[in-house]
């Protein structure tokens, strides 16, 4: 693996949790970390802007006081991600407060974070950058990233259309660093499939949302459990960037899920939010191909624990010490 120093031996498992707008909030962040996984979420999801700060130290007094309390275990390092994007008045002043906090990983999207990149690295923190083509991989590469995440086709929210199959062994080609891979990953089975393709992380998102901690209404959790990877709408009409999306939801508001008009990618808003009366993530639930092996909504705890059985467990199928 090619983990930066930040990660060896801190994880119970080759996972990040990823950011999930409105859904992420410290609660699940912290037993995500404390369950030795990465977790994260969006500064944007701390609203009005003073609540960041309060985010932060919570989830850093949080942390603090369980890694004391509880040294044998392994406890991971959190993450905040940033839309790099100009309609996202917030970016600098989330940035700063991040850099007041040494945050200890950023994860960026979008534009590439030329600033992040600069702001992390003045105390030594790290940031990994979604990617869904070659292009733009090595734009963040120019920018002096410290991993990329590659978000492949069936990722829940803002997806790629290309096979983990194809991109991964792209990437390997020009780049021997850190890849998170983000399409569908569920299980411990599908954590070790992105490790036996190349990469070093498995990107975990839709999962989560079907979690007690997780902070989506019990609607949302109920339809990822009776959803199945046919009931996924890959669409650019509710940000103007297509992602994949929850059939259910875009019925209930009210549209075709087969009948979708498409949207110019200059209508994507991360200030105010688009025109549409339909609002992304809020209305129109974000969800990937996984939804399929989503069956019940556990506690963060007693989902990681399930994950990390299924990875010894297929690792044992295949021949792999453990």
């Amino acid at each position: 693996m090619s983990l930066p120093p930040l990660l060896r031996d801190r994880l119970r498992l080759p996972a990040i949790g990823a950011p999930l707008f409105i859904v992420s909030n410290p609660a699940l962040v912290i037993e995500q970390c404390k369950a030795g996984i990465v977790g994260s979420f969006p500064a944007l999801n701390a609203r009005p802007e003073p609540v960041l700060e309060e985010w932060l130290t919570r989830i850093s007094a949080e942390l603090d006081v369980w890694q004391k309390s509880h040294p044998e275990q392994k406890v991971a390092p959190y993450a905040v991600n940033q839309i790099v994007h100009a309609s996202n008045s917030r970016l600098q002043h989330d940035i700063d407060v991040c850099v007041k906090f040494k945050v200890p990983i950023m994860i960026t999207s979008l534009r590439a974070p030329d600033e992040v990149v600069a702001a992390a690295h003045s105390y030594g923190g790290l940031v990994f950058h979604d990617v869904t083509n070659i292009a733009h991989a090595k734009r963040a590469l120019q920018a002096g990233v410290d991993g990329l995440i590659l978000v492949c086709t069936g990722a829940g929210g803002h997806a790629g259309r290309l096979s983990p199959f194809a991109l991964v062994p792209e990437v390997r080609e020009f780049y021997d660093g850190t890849i998170i891979l983000s399409g569908a990953i569920a299980s411990g089975d599908a954590i070790l499939a992105a490790e036996a393709i190349g990469a070093d992380l498995a990107y975990i998102g839709t999962r989560f949302i079907a979690t007690q901690e997780a902070n989506a209404s019990d609607a949302y959790k109920q339809t990822l459990v009776e959803s199945r990877a046919e009931d996924i709408v890959y669409t650019n009409l509710f940000t103007g960037v297509h992602g994949n999306y929850l059939r259910a939801s875009i019925a209930a508001a009210g549209l075709d899920p087969d009948n979708l008009p498409t949207a110019d990618k200059s209508a994507m808003n991360f200030g105010s939010g688009s025109s549409r009366r339909e609002k992304a993530w809020r209305d129109i639930w974000g969800a990937g191909q996984g939804a399929g092996q989503i069956h019940d909504v556990p506690t963060t705890a007693e989902l990681v624990a399930r994950l990390e059985r299924e990875y010894r467990a297929a690792r044992a199928r295949v021949g792999i010490a453990a």
